[in-house]
């Protein structure tokens, strides 16, 4: 399948395109800075293009089957937009196109009710700290992402992981759900997986999905030292 990555040069977009690759697929890998890309294939194509330039999205999508959104950035003060911003150029430029699919990330942070299992300092402490105070400006453009998502007529999936942290490779011990997961974190690779999954065989078409890990989990220390740099 011809996929286009954005985000690809973040640590998630990273995971997306190398796990592409090795299965075979061909990769357009879009992101701000093409010349310091660290990933050379020979079914790989990199464009240079920030998701706030409709023109220069327009372009990196020419002549892929299906668009995986990975783009992310940090926690701010400030008012975020770039989430909306940037999925309103995906899809306009994928009706341009003739593309029908598409798989964003977002984040379970944003997910409505409580998740089964947590604790009670987590649910009335740690999540009101990252989601209103941290992270609220983050949170809210997700959540204006989402909604424009849904509000499309393509045929999408939003997956929303927990905490995402590094690990060598694909964990294999995750769980994928359109209900409430427990759990708090996921690994990058397995939301790699998990986000390629969905493009190629449209498991979850129209629905929002949690992707959890299970296993080789990072402890509190390391958690929180992840979860304050940039989000995927």
């Amino acid at each position: 399948m011809k996929l286009v990555v954005f985000g690809a040069n973040g640590p998630t977009g990273r995971q997306v395109v190398r796990q592409a690759l090795a299965a075979g697929h061909d990769v357009t890998a879009v992101t701000r800075r093409p010349a310091d890309y660290p990933v050379t294939a020979p079914r790989l194509r990199v464009v240079g293009a920030d998701v706030t330039d409709a023109d220069r999205v327009r372009h990196a999508l020419a002549g892929s089957e299906t668009a995986i959104s990975t783009y992310g950035v940090p926690y701010s003060r400030h008012r975020i937009t770039v989430y909306s911003e940037g999925v309103a150029n995906i899809i306009a430029g994928m009706r341009h196109h003739g593309m029908t699919r598409l798989v964003c990330v977002t984040s379970t942070s944003i997910a409505p009710g409580e998740a089964p299992g947590e604790s009670l300092f987590w649910r009335k402490a740690l999540v009101p700290l990252l989601r209103n105070v941290v992270g609220r400006t983050l949170y809210d453009d997700m959540q204006r992402m989402e909604a424009t998502v849904r509000r499309s007529d393509l045929d999408w999936t939003i997956v929303r992981p927990g905490g995402l942290f590094d690990t060598a490779d694909v964990t294999g011990d995750y769980a994928v759900s359109a209900a409430r997961l427990t759990g708090r974190m996921t690994s990058r690779a397995d939301l790699a997986q998990t986000l390629i999954v969905e493009a190629v065989e449209h498991r979850h078409p129209r629905s929002t999905i949690e992707v959890i890990t299970r296993s080789q989990l990072p402890g509190i220390r390391r958690f929180f030292t992840e979860a304050f740099g940039i989000g995927t």
